[in-house]
């Protein structure tokens, strides 16, 4: 089968076609600026150099229709017409409680989706729309929608309840919900495998760190507990995210300075974080790394400050699930940055992780940095989000 796999956002559209029998990428890109001026297309086709194109692109049906058109392409296309892609899978940011699992999508479950718009409104409408609009253009063709929210859906009570007034959680469901499933679920379950085990033996802490990053605990195949919350605003310091504060914070800004509650959350998702710590030199690990190796002090307190939080968690979560076998780092920062990975290291030594300094070097490929014989096994995972999604794509309409 040949899977379509879809993350809309608000103005952009990443996508993939991959065939899932030998899970290769044939080819990916990325629309950007979609109903506004300057909009492009960047398509690579597999083994093929990347080709940009600035194209008018309204809307999303537009941009749908381009990618298509890319696609089918004679000269950088990898399939010869429409009829070629089996399935369509998308990338859902939130699912609230309707959803602990991937659904094929109907009327009935863009609805319920719909129903969550509330919990993320930067997202879900963006997401529908991308479904929309491939509706429109292939509506024989069957579609899929995979949740970033539903691998945390096994949480216990006691883990996703805030410290609020029950009411707030039955009338508003107010609680926390977790992102980045589909790749915590994904590096557990591969990392299980490369140690040739089953993940439902063992306690494994997944820390995707990105721009956006959020600790797991996965305890015997199932997530009993995750950082992020309500929105991806919780848990860890981020690329531009503040993570956990005091929520007095909130209004004590709003005061002095003169804004919106709205105002100050927008401050928290987007100017604060690594870059709101370095005083706004930059979002980019890799810049803060050399600037504070370079004597940038605002660079180094800003990446002190991450590796110390991430340290944290995972000391938080091998007391949740009482001890934990495997710890993994993944996405673009706990994939490729060495240098992160050792300032974490400092901070969980006392679980007998034991890494090695010389193997942590590797960038970017499946390692375990650990000794052999370490009490806890620590690992580099590559995530694989895309295909997680064509992975459940195919799983329900085969």
């Amino acid at each position: 089968m040949k899977v379509l796999v879809i993350n809309c956002g608000s103005s952009s559209l990443k996508y993939q076609l991959i065939d899932s029998d030998s899970e290769e990428v044939l080819a990916k890109g990325l629309c950007e600026r979609i109903g506004i001026d300057g909009s492009n297309i960047a398509h690579q086709p597999a083994g093929g150099d990347k080709v940009k194109q600035e194209a008018d692109m309204p809307d999303h049906t537009a941009a749908v229709k381009l990618v298509i058109e890319k696609l089918t392409d004679e000269k950088v296309g990898v399939i010869r017409s429409l009829k070629e892609i089996d399935a369509v899978g998308h990338r859902m940011v939130h699912g609230g409680e309707n959803f602990s699992g991937s659904v094929c999508i109907n009327e009935e479950v863009l609805q319920a989706i719909e129903d969550c718009n509330d919990l993320a409104p930067l997202h879900n409408p963006a997401n529908l729309i991308g479904v929309r609009s491939c509706q429109a253009i292939m509506p024989d063709v069957p579609m899929v929608a995979v949740f970033d929210t539903a691998f945390h859906q096994t949480m216990p009570e006691k883990a996703y309840l805030y410290g609020l007034p029950y009411e707030y959680y039955k009338k508003y469901k107010i609680r926390r919900y977790g992102f980045h499933g589909t790749s915590h679920d994904f590096v557990s379950e591969r990392a299980a495998r490369i140690l040739g085990r089953d993940r439902k033996d063992l306690k494994i802490i997944v820390c995707h760190l990105g721009n956006g990053a959020s600790v797991s605990a996965v305890k015997y195949g199932e997530s009993v507990d995750t950082s992020m919350g309500l929105t991806p605003l919780e848990g860890l310091i981020m690329g531009t995210r503040s993570g956990d504060m005091d929520p007095a914070i909130v209004s004590f800004l709003a005061e002095k300075e003169g804004l919106s509650a709205s105002e100050v959350i927008d401050i928290c998702n987007k100017k604060s974080g690594v870059l709101g710590l370095s005083d706004g030199y930059s979002s980019d690990f890799r810049d803060l790394v050399q600037a504070s190796e370079s004597g940038n002090d605002q660079a180094k307190h800003a990446l002190e400050a991450y590796a110390y939080r991430v340290g944290k968690y995972i000391g938080a979560y091998a007391a949740a699930m009482n001890g934990v076998d495997v710890i993994v780092f993944t996405a673009g920062v706990g994939e490729n940055n060495s240098e992160v990975r050792a300032m974490i290291a400092q901070y969980i030594g006392y679980l007998g992780t034991n890494i090695d300094l010389e193997k942590n070097k590797v960038r970017g490929e499946e390692i375990i940095l650990s000794d052999e014989g370490s009490a806890v096994v620590t690992m580099v995972v590559p995530t694989n989000e895309e295909l997680a999604i064509a992975r459940e794509t195919v799983r329900l309409v085969k």
